[in-house]
């Protein structure tokens, strides 16, 4: 018999930067709020002096235990699914901060084509330029009404950069000026420009000075340490989630933090929510949390394994295409890139910042014209100054042995030699690309695990392809004496790390029937929940999805509280 708790206004599951942004705003406006993180608590001190490559970037202190819980993935429903039993493709963060601890900071918006992208691909191409099983659908908000969000999400974290001259137009600067630019950066944005590209620098959430945000919190600038991913951040320098929004909401008395709280079920009365279930797992013990509202703001899986155990919302069903949880599921598309070896120049690669570099988007969304391509949307290409650390970093030409005198020659020779150009593709949706509960495999609690069925398609292979080659061109004009470039995409790899960006399964739109969420993030099917993340994404842009997560967040603490205030769904 679970332990049952007086009720609360909001529970929240899950605090990373969704759940603190969501908790930040609730409670100033006096909403009493629990927040539930299965992981531990974190604090800045707990990564002071810690530079430890062999711990973090490689043992993966930060990420959450795959012998516990996991995943499991098939490339197509003709295999079995199989657990993912150690860290490969992407990083799923644990413990107080979630995956906003070890990101790199690298915080773009969607260009404004994302929001509506079937509509201005209708009206530019004509329809059949979407595939048959291509999915993509409208989000029920334009870039002009997410706008303000953005802002409020850019103020909050300070992040540093110059406007995008080819993105969305912005109502305020940047809170505090760009990085700065390296030797490296400098040569790329050289080279773009003499190709009549338009770089400029990439929008970080590492300070590039000290900064006291909107809400009081005040934080240093960034020390260019290059232990920015797959890391805590020891100055404070990285926005994240921990020295940001949590202490804001934390202050007002209004907000109560558990950890070690394995949320399994949400618990509903008709259509709507009564609060949630979960699990102390240092004691083992049931409770029920009741709450008005529910908030779920945990990564991407386990948002929609939530509902799909709990039975809320209309399971996706690729056969026919029905149904909405599990819909939409979408990755990223980086193996387009270009890597430069430069036999009389030297740079001083070990240094930099997790989101140092300079980017271009002459090739990104619809930006040009794909009238005579084989694929819709596009990807940022960049150079990027993250730092090679010692262990993970030791780039020779193809053709290399891969050990002996060669190897260690090549090793020694190219070693502050080489400079990668890379693109980051957009991923767009298929019917049969989809998140749903595995019928074998179960976690600690004997609960399904999420099943992911995806694998790169002609559109994934044709992007990559004419990104490499643009970034070819760039590494080109940039001097290197020989390049090596993708040759052709290949299956989609579960073993090989590309990006922590899924997105995908509780998508958001105008339509009930196409999608889950409106676009307040507030199910259709269950109008006190709310579900905050990159699961509201129904395709993924050719950027890293932190800063439209972020602006979503805000969206939706608005729409909670005008929820609280009015009831029903909202307009």
């Amino acid at each position: 018999m679970a332990k049952k708790l007086p009720k609360v206004d909001v529970v929240i599951v899950g605090v990373g930067w969704a759940g603190g942004i969501i908790a930040a705003e609730l409670t100033k406006q006096g909403l009493n709020c629990v927040g539930l993180e299965r992981g531990k608590e974190r604090k800045t001190e707990d990564y002071f002096m810690v530079h430890d490559e062999l711990r973090y970037a490689l043992r993966y202190e930060l990420f959450q235990d795959l012998s516990k819980e996991t995943i499991t993935f098939r490339g197509n429903e003709k295999f079995r699914a199989l657990p993912m039993r150690q860290y490969g493709s992407f990083l799923l963060g644990d413990n107080l901060g979630g995956s906003g601890v070890h990101w790199n900071g690298q915080t773009y918006r969607f260009l404004p084509y994302d929001f509506e992208i079937r509509k201005k691909t209708i009206e530019r191409y004509g329809e059949k330029k979407i595939p048959k099983e291509m999915t993509i659908q409208d989000w029920g908000i334009t870039y002009d009404e997410l706008e303000p969000y953005f802002d409020k999400f850019e103020k909050m974290a300070g992040i540093s950069g110059e406007e995008n001259p080819l993105g969305g137009k912005r109502s305020s600067p940047y809170p505090t000026p760009p990085m700065k630019t390296t030797p490296s950066l400098e040569k790329f944005k050289k080279a773009a420009i003499k190709l009549k590209l338009h770089p400029y620098s990439r929008p970080s959430g590492n300070l590039s000075k000290a900064y006291t945000n909107p809400d009081g919190v005040s934080r240093a600038a960034c020390q260019y340490c290059a232990y920015c991913e797959r890391f805590g951040c020891e100055y404070g320098a990285k926005a994240d989630p921990v020295v940001t929004v949590i202490p804001v909401a934390k202050k007002t008395g209004k907000f109560e933090i558990r950890t070690h709280s394995n949320v399994r079920r949400l618990l509903k009365s008709g259509n709507k929510a009564t609060g949630v279930l979960y699990i102390d797992t240092t004691t083992g013990e049931e409770i029920e949390q009741p709450a008005d509202i529910v908030v779920l703001t945990s990564y991407v899986f386990n948002n929609v394994r939530l509902l799909l155990q709990s039975n809320i919302g209309r399971p996706y069903d690729p056969k026919t295409g029905n149904g909405v949880i599990g819909k939409n599921y979408a990755y990223q598309v980086q193996k387009g890139s270009a890597t430069g070896f430069f036999e009389k120049e030297e740079f001083n690669t070990f240094a930099g910042a997790g989101a140092l570099g300079m980017v271009v988007d002459d090739y990104n969304g619809d930006n040009f014209d794909h009238s005579n391509l084989n694929f819709i949307h596009g990807g940022s290409i960049a150079i990027s100054q993250t730092g090679l650390r010692p262990i993970s970093n030791n780039t020779v030409p193809k053709g290399t042995p891969s050990w002996g005198k060669e190897f260690k020659a090549n090793s020694i020779k190219y070693a502050n030699r080489v400079l990668s150009v890379g693109g980051q593709g957009a991923s767009m949706p298929f019917k049969h690309h989809y998140l749903d509960l595995d019928p074998t495999y179960k976690d600690e609690f004997g609960d399904p695990l999420i099943r992911i069925t995806f694998d790169f398609e002609e559109q994934d292979r044709q992007l990559a392809k004419y990104l490499s080659d643009r970034c070819v061109d760039i590494m080109k004009e940039m001097g290197a004496d020989h390049i090596d470039s993708l040759e052709e995409l290949g299956p989609y790899d579960i073993t090989t790390y590309q990006s922590t960006h899924n997105t995908g399964g509780v998508i958001m739109g105008a339509d009930p029937n196409t999608s889950a969420v409106n676009n307040y993030l507030q199910m259709w099917d269950a109008e006190n929940v709310f579900v905050v993340g990159a699961t509201a994404f129904p395709h993924n842009s050719g950027y890293n999805p932190t800063g439209t997560v972020g602006a979503l967040a805000y969206r939706a603490a608005e729409g909670i509280l005008t929820y609280r205030q009015k009831g029903d769904i909202l307009a």
